[in-house]
């Protein structure tokens, strides 16, 4: 699963995502070491592609009831998209893409959960590949735009800390992605684990547990617990 990651791209040599850079810069959004589920963050949708956006992370289905529904989604897997009537309709009409430079998971063992931080080896920005959904109050008129993240296997270097990943697009498959032309077949086809050989990994301190440490203090290495990546 992913449940936070980073938006680091001021004061960054611009690299990987293009359009995910210029959006950023255009809407001066401040870099976000320590992101997580319930917090408005940028996103770019098929409906508006050269626009960023802000919505929530934890999709909030338009069926729902109310806007205290609380089984709200923040991964959806690869495998089942067009399984779950919750992403059925959606995989068609309401993909997004979700700017950022690494993602945070923990590792499981004996001695409790160590958090290890993900990115790509050049340190550029990437997009996630994600879900929105658009939930209208009917009698307020209040609008709450939500989105999940999509996740699939673990590639070689995820795999000693989780079995699953979330997935990261490279630029190539960024307008694919966005683009209405494509039968889901092809769209489920971008959904694979990104290659190993272009990301690397390092331990981080606990700092990163809580949401409220949103500081580069996040960033720095930590004493890793024997060798995971060789």
């Amino acid at each position: 699963m992913c449940g936070r990651y980073s938006i680091i791209s001021k004061n960054k040599e611009s690299k990987g995502s293009v359009r995910a850079a210029r959006l950023l810069k255009q809407a001066e959004v401040d870099n976000r070491f320590n992101v997580a589920p319930s917090q408005l963050l940028p996103v770019i949708t098929n409906e508006e592609p050269d626009k960023l956006q802000f919505f929530s992370w934890g999709l909030l289905p338009h069926w729902a009831k109310d806007k205290g529904y609380k089984l709200k989604t923040i991964n959806a897997r690869a495998e089942t998209l067009t399984e779950k009537p919750l992403f059925r309709e959606l995989i068609n009409r309401k993909r997004c893409l979700a700017p950022a430079d690494s993602f945070y998971e923990w590792r499981t063992s004996s001695a409790g959960k160590a958090p290890y931080r993900f990115l790509l080896k050049d340190e550029g920005l990437f997009c996630f590949a994600g879900l929105w959904d658009e939930w209208t109050d009917k009698e307020t008129g209040e609008v709450i735009n939500s989105y999940t993240l999509i996740t699939t296997a673990a590639n070689e270097l995820m795999l000693p800390i989780h079995d699953r990943m979330p997935v990261l697009l490279h630029p190539e498959e960024e307008s694919l992605w966005l683009s209405g032309e494509l039968a889901d077949e092809h769209l489920l086809s971008l959904l694979h684990p990104y290659p190993s050989e272009e990301m690397k990994a390092y331990p981080v301190s606990h700092l990163v547990n809580s949401p409220a440490n949103d500081s580069p203090q996040v960033l720095e290495p930590a004493p890793e617990q024997g060798s995971l990546f060789g």
